[in-house]
């Protein structure tokens, strides 16, 4: 038998307890992943044409079943999303935010696990994230949602190289050091060791010059406020089927505005600009062949059809407020009489 002076064997102990205590108590990037895999969906819709992916992923930010994802493609129809456990809803589009590339969806379901969206959770250079998404669309039912691991190689602002990736979006981004924006992986969530969320995977970046990819993702702080907003419906609102139309010889219509669009010929054909008529109230505003109408006084645009519709409650005395995509650029235009 050893015989320890009191002190010392309390020293002892406490080296041996305290990294097992710290052990214990420090989160693990395997806890973080699960704890993120349970708030990550797979969102399913529009596509197939062009080789273009009929997927992309996204993340409950609500109990309620509110879902931030990346405005695209896939949204121009009414999605389909799967949750971690296998559940599928039809979800529609609350709103979104084109100057973001964000939407929110929603889904008839409660009591959901989901991420608090914080402005404190701040990445910074060299923390350890985790990248949790639907790429390459391998998670179709129960199987959990993919995980990458990797860091933050910079925080800069994209509108830095603006010219050199095609993109609506300026502002701050965090450069991931990981193979991230893969197809199918826009909308899902970046997370800290924490399990909290710090990102939203963007859409995939190319450079156009030298062919590089970038990896990226929105800071949860550039959003955070728009999912807000749009949740509280306090931005783009879809149109109210039930909201009263002005008779036909009152309101504002394609003709009034001076605006011919490509064929419609689908069952939600885009809203996309085919010519502009001389000296009307659309070319005064210089809105162009192509332009991609998104916003009309802040109603959100589904298509042709939609936009004949929203037209129809406005008084043709009133201007007209778009948000147009031009390219890669979203413009605000005015349209009014002279």
């Amino acid at each position: 038998m050893i015989d320890f002076p009191s002190g010392r064997v309390i020293a002892i102990l406490m080296l041996v307890w305290l990294p097992m205590a710290s052990a214990l108590a420090e989160p693990s990037l395997e806890q973080a992943a699960a704890h993120a895999q349970q708030r990550v969906v797979k969102i399913y819709g529009a596509g197939g044409l062009s080789g273009l992916e009929a997927y992309q992923s996204g993340f409950l930010v609500s109990p309620a079943g509110h879902i931030a994802t990346a405005w695209s493609y896939v949204l121009d129809v009414e999605p389909t999303v799967i949750l971690d456990d296998g559940r599928r809803f039809d979800a529609e589009i609350v709103g979104f935010e084109p100057s973001l590339e964000l939407a929110v969806l929603k889904i008839d379901a409660s009591d959901l696990p989901f991420f608090e969206v914080s402005g404190d959770t701040n990445a910074q250079w060299g923390d350890p994230v985790i990248a949790v998404s639907n790429l390459f669309g391998i998670a179709t039912g129960r199987e959990p949602a993919s995980v990458m691991q990797g860091s933050v190689a910079a925080v800069t602002t994209l509108d830095a190289r603006r010219g050199t990736f095609k993109t609506a979006y300026r502002g701050q981004v965090l450069i991931l050091d990981l193979v991230a924006n893969n197809p199918g992986a826009a909308g899902g969530a970046v997370v800290n060791a924490n399990g909290e969320l710090v990102g939203m995977l963007g859409k995939e970046l190319r450079d156009a010059s030298t062919g590089v990819w970038l990896n990226y993702a929105l800071p949860a702080a550039a959003f955070r406020k728009t999912i807000g907003d749009i949740i509280a419906g306090r931005v783009v609102q879809p149109m109210d089927d039930s909201e009263p139309k002005l008779p036909r010889d009152q309101s504002h219509s394609l003709a009034t505005l001076g605006l011919v669009m490509v064929p419609d010929v689908l069952e939600s054909t885009p809203a996309y600009v085919d010519h502009v008529v001389a000296d009307s109230w659309a070319s005064r505003a210089q809105v162009r062949t192509d332009d991609l109408i998104l916003l009309i006084n802040g109603r959100r645009v589904e298509g042709q059809r939609s936009l004949r519709n929203l037209l129809r409650t406005i008084d043709r005395r009133d201007p007209v407020e778009l948000t147009i995509q031009r390219n890669s650029e979203i413009i605000p235009i005015t349209l009014r009489a002279k």
